[in-house]
């Protein structure tokens, strides 16, 4: 459980600094997530959750 918390920590710290040190290119970049089709995002976050899976598994085991 305290890996899950700083894992969630971690990402809140990187999401923290893409949008202090970049906020007009982090705007631009969210307007044209709006062009992208659903099933692509869908694929796409799949794709990372597996790919993050398989990361943990291997550095727990």
């Amino acid at each position: 459980m305290k890996e899950l918390i700083i894992a969630f920590g971690l990402f809140l710290f990187i999401e923290g600094i893409l949008y202090a040190l970049f906020p007009s290119k982090m705007k631009n970049m969210l307007k044209k997530l709006e062009l992208v089709k659903d099933s692509q995002l869908r694929s796409g976050g799949l794709i990372f959750a597996v790919l993050g899976f398989v990361i943990i598994y291997y550095i727990k085991s």
